[in-house]
């Protein structure tokens, strides 16, 4: 669940007639102007441990105080990046998006304070208010619940990282196969 969050609003170029034009595109463009600086890797890490602790099933289902889609945004945060409706947040796609902005959003707001932009501090101030998560004064349960995101980006990071070594492995012996064989080739003449 996310709260109402205080805290610096990161700035984005604003395209209005495009925005009511093509919504979506204005999202994916927007997404382009909020380069980060974390990698990648480590934002979908965390982006997906939050969409496991949110909405593991991808529930359509508004949450106890309206929160929808992957993400379980409430009106109030999905309005501060996007003017895309807000019924569209149950899109995985679309909700994917505005995650990324909320994630680049607190990511700026963390680092304007100095705190470090870790999977916990972008986790507690998802779930208990960027202004909380700054000043240190979030709730037990948000704090928990940081831990446990924290948690899963890490295993979601190992496993990815494992996996890009297995292939990279793969990879060597192929070339090293095809090496093989074209010595032999070579060798046979």
């Amino acid at each position: 669940m996310i709260h109402a969050v205080v805290g610096v609003a990161v700035s984005l170029p604003s395209l209005p007639t495009f925005r009511a034009v093509r919504p979506f595109a204005a999202v994916i463009l927007l997404l382009a102007a909020a380069v980060s600086t974390a990698s990648a890797s480590s934002r979908w890490a965390t982006l997906e441990a939050i969409h496991k602790l949110e909405n593991p099933l991808n529930s359509p289902k508004p949450g106890r105080h309206g929160e929808l889609g992957a993400y379980q945004f409430r009106s109030m945060t999905w309005r501060m990046h996007t003017s895309i409706p807000f019924s569209r947040a149950i899109n995985r796609e679309t909700s994917d998006a505005v995650a990324v902005l909320h994630y680049e959003w607190i990511k700026k707001g963390l680092e304007a304070a100095r705190k470090p932009a870790t999977p916990y501090n972008i986790a507690l101030a998802w779930n208990g208010g960027l202004s909380a998560a700054i000043s240190g004064r979030a709730p037990r349960a948000a704090r928990d619940y940081a831990q446990r995101a924290s948690n899963l980006a890490a295993s979601y990071d190992l496993t990815r990282r494992q996996q890009e070594l297995y292939a990279e492995q793969q990879r060597k012996r192929q070339l090293l196969a095809a090496d093989l064989s074209v010595s032999a080739a070579v060798g046979a003449q």
